[in-house]
């Protein structure tokens, strides 16, 4: 059985597992850069080693490179409230980037 390098990274208040290859949408990273590295690396486990950082892992960083910069699928905002005819109907898409982790 093959152990995978994986590791928790923080980015935009939110916190993702990733692995070498892993394809994830997040909040928009404003870069014309085509990589991008994170350091807010919260764990990593490398075989049957794992760190744990407080709350970083110092001096450790994760390599991924930008495919793309989207928009997320519109939500929608509806309040209502009886018996009084009010309502309000609002939609939002997110800026969202898409990146591939290159290396742990």
């Amino acid at each position: 059985m093959s152990e995978e390098n994986i590791a928790i990274i923080e980015t935009g208040s939110k916190q993702y597992l990733v692995k070498k290859g892993t394809v994830l949408d997040i909040e928009k990273i404003e870069t014309d850069k085509e990589s991008i590295e994170f350091d807010k690396v919260l764990l990593v486990k490398k075989g049957k080693t794992t760190k744990v950082g407080k709350p970083y892992i110092e001096g450790t960083t994760i390599k991924a490179k930008v495919l793309n910069q989207i928009k997320a699928p519109k939500v929608i905002v509806f309040k209502f409230k009886k018996k009084t005819g009010y309502k309000k109907k609002q939609g939002h898409r997110q800026n969202m980037t898409t990146i591939q982790i290159e290396s742990i």
